[in-house]
């Protein structure tokens, strides 16, 4: 991987993901004050889902730069289609990586607001997916894309019988 594509992921990482899911709730849900008691069960279970979202967050990425030669960011996107990896199950991973790091921040604060916020993430992700990524994507990569539509679901993986 070149340098500056290195260094341009590693910016986007910091300005998206890490604005949604680090800067936001550590300074605005507390997350700076948790207590991480590891004699509790749900404290556990939450800092397992923060390293599970972040390790495929992290997965996710490497993917577009070693793949797909581009960023997560819209306005610095791959130049191929990134169909392999975690986007061979589902075709948004890097959200459901944000909405699981999310998911184990309320839980590790126990916070309503918290788990709003994440309601509203993912409901504004959805509506960004739907509206401006498929139609781009299609835009882009043609058959290649609808084809790969078919195939993969959106949030879900498809059941292959």
């Amino acid at each position: 991987m070149r340098w500056s594509l290195a260094l341009r992921s590693l910016l986007w990482t910091i300005l998206l993901p890490g604005t949604v899911a680090g800067y936001i709730p550590w300074r605005f849900y507390g997350v700076s004050h948790a207590l991480l008691d590891v004699t509790q069960p749900l404290t556990v279970v939450a800092l397992l889902l923060i390293a599970t979202g972040v390790s495929l967050l992290l997965t996710c990425i490497w993917e577009f730069a070693a793949r797909g030669q581009g960023t997560l960011s819209p306005v610095d996107p791959t130049k191929a289609l990134v169909i392999q990896g975690l986007y061979r199950y589902v075709r948004n991973p890097m959200y459901l990586a944000v909405s699981t790091i999310l998911l184990g921040e309320a839980l590790l604060m126990r916070s309503r607001g918290l788990l709003g916020y994440w309601v509203i993430f993912f409901a504004v992700a959805n509506l960004f997916v739907m509206t401006y990524e498929e139609p781009t994507l299609r835009r882009q990569f043609g058959e290649s894309y609808t084809r790969y539509q078919q195939r993969v679901g959106r949030w879900l993986p498809r059941i292959r019988g």
